[in-house]
């Protein structure tokens, strides 16, 4: 009887665990998703998570200073609101149990062509247009020390000399880890609508298999959400 229960027992761990969310094989993330209580940061993910809570410490002062052994500072801190855009994508990259949707082939801690939405490229651009960084590439253009630190190989310039326009920026900042979708709703904007839409953003919204309906239902889908959001507001203001 008690092998019985045992092996019960097992069963359902490994049920309930499988039906966990994966997560990108990245130095940092946990093998699956799953709740966390105490983030200072990324709080989007907090039901289920691929980083530890203690991870979002780095993020939570201000200005950032670095991030694991990458600085965000060699040109200067950021300004406040080019540093709320960064911190949106790194929480995607370390805690979304989303972003292993689009996890690179070749390099199993990397992403590929995850779909953003053309208004939070264009966001990103304007916030940090009149900050400044040295390198167009933040994954391959650093020159690494033998701490792994980062450091600039060319003279600091502002975002908006350095990429020409939001979709030149997301498509190139990370490599090749984004790309702006064709769609305006089968894409992310690193908010809570990204999960409620995700069977919509998953499939392939700039590929010729791409139906009408499916962009009409994420539309319609879309419209709800920001009905509901509406109303919930309204009746927070009446209280």
């Amino acid at each position: 009887m008690l092998k019985f229960s045992v092996l019960l027992l097992f069963a359902i761990i490994t049920v309930s665990t499988s039906k966990r969310p994966r997560c990108l094989k990245g130095p940092t993330h946990k093998s699956r998703a799953t709740p966390e209580t105490d983030m200072q940061e990324c709080t989007l993910y907090n039901k289920s998570s691929c980083c530890h809570a203690q991870f979002t410490n780095q993020l939570a002062q201000s200005p950032v200073i670095k991030v694991e052994n990458i600085y965000w500072n060699r040109c200067e801190d950021l300004s406040e609101s080019c540093e709320s855009y960064m911190k949106k994508m790194e929480c995607f990259y370390r805690c979304s149990p989303l972003a292993a949707q689009w996890a690179d082939r070749n390099y199993s801690a990397g992403l590929d062509s995850v779909p953003m939405c053309q208004q939070f490229c264009d966001g990103w651009y304007e916030a940090c247009k009149n900050d400044f960084t040295c390198v167009h590439n933040w994954l391959t253009d650093w020159e690494i020390d033998e701490k792994g630190e980062n450091h600039c190989k060319n003279e600091c310039i502002p975002y908006k000399q350095m990429y020409f326009n939001g979709t030149d920026m997301c498509e190139s900042m990370w490599g090749n880890s984004l790309k702006v979708s064709k769609s305006t709703c089968r894409c992310l904007s690193l908010n809570e609508n990204d999960a409620n839409l995700f069977k919509y953003i998953a499939q392939d919204s700039s590929s010729s298999s791409s139906s009408s309906s499916e962009e009409h239902a994420c539309r319609k889908k879309l419209i709800r959400l920001e009905q509901l959001k509406a109303a919930e507001e309204e009746e927070l203001e009446k209280e």
